[in-house]
């Protein structure tokens, strides 16, 4: 009885620690995959320095500094580089094809991105917009640029 409780005992605590890490493949929505200068992640419960390889989730507001850059892979493929001082929200990603499910939001507001398209485009050409503080970008090719001044 013993050797049930302790691992289920750690797996309570951890959770409390760290509500960010999720035990599930599915629910993260994509990782980091190249930092350079000053970037951040910014959730509703820390501000954290970016680090290669972290997966991000549905919230989380990508930050670059005056000198920083970031490249972010997406579960589906989509690949979206920030220039430097840049601000992007992650507002929605839903990517379960067998469901039918599949659509990204995304939230630009100040700076510079490229964007490349990955599965979610390709399956349902309305499910991926970008949002900046004057427009919104309905997604329907594999590639663009955006500047938020």
């Amino acid at each position: 009885m013993k050797s049930f409780f302790t691992p289920f005992i750690l797996f309570l605590i951890s959770s409390f620690l760290f509500p960010h890490l999720s035990f599930s493949d599915n629910s993260f929505v994509g990782s980091i995959k190249t930092i350079k200068g000053e970037c951040m992640v910014i959730t509703k419960e820390t501000t954290r320095t970016a680090v290669a390889g972290e997966r991000l989730l549905t919230g989380d507001i990508l930050k670059t500094g005056p000198n920083g850059a970031m490249g972010v892979i997406f579960r589906d493929d989509t690949m979206l580089s920030l220039g430097p001082g840049s601000d992007l929200e992650i507002d929605e990603f839903v990517f379960s094809p067998s469901e039918g499910k599949l659509s990204m939001v995304t939230k630009m507001m100040k700076g510079t991105a490229s964007y490349l398209s990955g599965k979610i485009v390709k399956l349902n050409p309305e499910g991926a917009r970008m949002e900046t503080p004057l427009a919104t970008i309905g997604i329907r090719g594999t590639h663009f640029l955006v500047k938020v001044d």
